[in-house]
């Protein structure tokens, strides 16, 4: 069996081919159980969550095991952990032991660049990230693999971890900047990509412009929100699979408020890898909202092992 650690799994793991991996096993249709979602008390601090995942072909299969601990921020930690089996399906032998943290930002990221591949206007050059975090460093590459990225903002609740990106970025050649005004940022960019453990929202539907589109990456329980009701309400919305309803209160919430209806949500990841959704003119606001499932994490066991 191979070990991948950090550095080897995000080397096996570049944006261009991860993005069309995930869409050729989601155009295919497959599926996968639902995440075994587990919440575990803590004192002082907020819950942290368990997350089981597993997801298989005919050929291959894997299953991912994640920790999600939003009080490491406090200790200087990563919020998230986690490893990623990979096995063979005929045999079952193990083929694989990838870093589950490292996998689960890439391939989180790669899921909203392929919601931008079908979403975000072609021209789409200026990318703003809320979130300065492990997912939210591999944005601008993940982006930039579908649309011609340019120009990077980035605000964070920390402004010190904004600048400690934008810093990063721009040492690896990319015009990065902090920026510290949310509000006068948001209509100068095409793509708005948040990736936050917010239980508030951030975005505000009353900044957003024509033209623009949304991506959602942080709120994966019910009590965590990154955007308004008045976003999503002027946004044509998309997520990444039906669980998104369910899990996330991005849109839990606004559905039982009736904020949203469930007619208001356009498509899936499995409509748009196959063409059936996306934007149909420059001037609409789209939006994404992702919480993840194994089937992400499956193309990108089978992109590692490749």
């Amino acid at each position: 069996m191979k070990i991948f650690d950090a550095r080897a799994t995000a080397a096996a793991l570049p944006f261009a081919a991860l993005v069309d991996q995930m869409q050729a096993l989601f155009a295919h249709g497959l599926v996968a159980p639902d995440r075994h979602h587990h919440t575990m008390p803590m004192q002082g601090e907020p819950d942290a969550t368990l997350l089981l995942m597993p997801a298989w072909t005919e050929t291959v299969g894997c299953v991912k095991v994640v920790t999600a601990t939003p009080g490491n921020a406090a200790r200087s930690l990563p919020a998230i952990a986690g490893s990623v089996l990979v096995f063979d399906r005929a045999t079952g032998a193990h083929l694989a032991l990838l870093d589950g943290a490292i996998l689960t930002a890439r391939r989180t990221a790669a899921a909203s660049a392929l919601g931008a591949r079908c979403l975000a206007r072609e021209d789409a050059s200026h990318l703003l990230i809320v979130g300065a975090g492990k997912v939210a460093a591999q944005l601008p590459e993940a982006f930039r693999s579908v649309r011609p990225i340019e120009t990077l903002r980035i605000w964070d609740v920390f402004p010190a971890a904004a600048e400690r990106l934008a810093e990063t970025l721009r040492a690896e050649g990319w015009e990065a900047q902090a920026i510290t005004d949310l509000a006068a940022a948001v209509p100068q960019a095409d793509i708005i990509s948040a990736a936050t453990l917010a239980t508030e929202p951030l975005l505000r539907g009353e900044w957003l412009i024509p033209g623009q589109h949304i991506d959602l990456i942080g709120a994966f329980t019910p009590a965590m929100r990154e955007a308004d009701d008045t976003a999503l309400q002027r946004a044509r919305l998309f997520v990444d699979t039906e669980f998104a309803t369910i899990e996330a209160g991005e849109l839990k919430t606004p559905l039982e408020t009736g904020a949203i209806t469930h007619a208001d949500i356009l498509g899936d990841l499995y409509a748009l890898a196959q063409g059936k959704e996306g934007r149909t003119k420059d001037s609409e606001i789209t939006l994404f909202k992702s919480v993840g499932n194994a089937v992400m994490d499956l193309a990108a066991a089978i992109t590692t092992i490749k």
